[in-house]
């Protein structure tokens, strides 16, 4: 008891020492790494980057030099580090497997803050469903649809497939089809067309719209009109179009055709 005594008083002031400076690294350490954090994310931000970007690559890179400042500190203490490394990597490495569909999404979130294939607000048709875009999360995009319905959308399943964007581009062309029966004026039917085109405001000039015979059908000879919009004004010109267009239509006699079959009934008289 003597010996463990003599050797506990000779060792407590190193071991103290090499506490304190353990202890001093760390504090010293974390506090470097969070002025160095704060110093990306206003270069980020200096930079014009997303946001939700920012925020991730700042938090990351807190994490990474925290670490590094732990390691060392536990280094200054005589611990040996190059094991205790090993042992996280095992630890790491098993997790990773554990959560490999969460590491997933959160992969895919990043390329998407990364790429910016769209933003919030837009309107985009991706992984397996269509909606606006409310919030770009690192695991989920969240979005609501027309009849405001909430859909989370891992970030995995968008990444995994086509995204088609349809408020990125600041034009939509819109596509319609009229069908009039094969003893109407064709021209007549064009004229009135465009004249309603021409009325609306909200139509642009430039690309010009155009009317054109699509096909001639079983039931009617099909026109393909396709005037061009602002694309925030797409969903109020389109049913407008088809209703005044119909209105004209019924005012001038001419008429939208349904499918339909001529019956011929042929009498036969019996024998004799």
């Amino acid at each position: 008891m003597e010996n463990l005594g003599t050797w506990i008083s000779e060792n407590a002031a190193t071991w103290g020492v090499q506490i304190g400076i353990a202890i001093a690294i760390f504090v010293v350490g974390k506090i470097i790494a969070r002025q160095i954090s704060k110093l990306i994310q206003k270069g980020m931000q200096r930079a014009g980057s997303d946001p939700i970007l920012v925020s991730f690559i700042g938090n990351v890179s807190y994490v990474i030099l925290l670490v590094a400042v732990v390691l060392a500190a536990i280094d200054s203490l005589g611990v040996n580090v190059t094991s205790l490394m090993a042992i996280l990597g095992a630890a790491g490495l098993a997790i990773g497997l554990a959560l490999k569909d969460s590491l997933s999404n959160f992969a895919a979130g990043v390329m998407i803050i990364i790429f910016r294939p769209f933003k919030i607000g837009d309107y985009i048709t991706a992984g397996g469903t269509a909606g606006v875009v409310d919030e770009i999360g690192l695991f989920a995009t969240l979005m609501h649809t027309p009849d405001n319905q909430r859909i989370i959308v891992p970030n995995s399943s968008i990444i995994g497939g086509n995204i088609t964007n349809t408020s990125a581009l600041p034009t939509r062309r819109i596509d319609l089809v009229f069908g009039i029966g094969y003893d109407d004026n064709i021209g007549q039917a064009r004229d009135i067309i465009m004249s309603v085109i021409e009325a609306d405001e909200r139509i642009l000039a430039d690309p010009a719209p155009t009317v054109a015979v699509a096909e001639l059908a079983d039931s009617s000879v099909n026109l393909n009109v396709r005037p061009w919009v602002e694309s925030a004004d797409y969903w109020t010109v389109r049913p407008d179009l088809l209703e005044t267009i119909k209105v004209r239509f019924d005012e001038a006699g001419i008429t939208i055709p349904y499918p339909q079959q001529d019956v011929y009934m042929h009498e036969v008289k019996a024998p004799g």
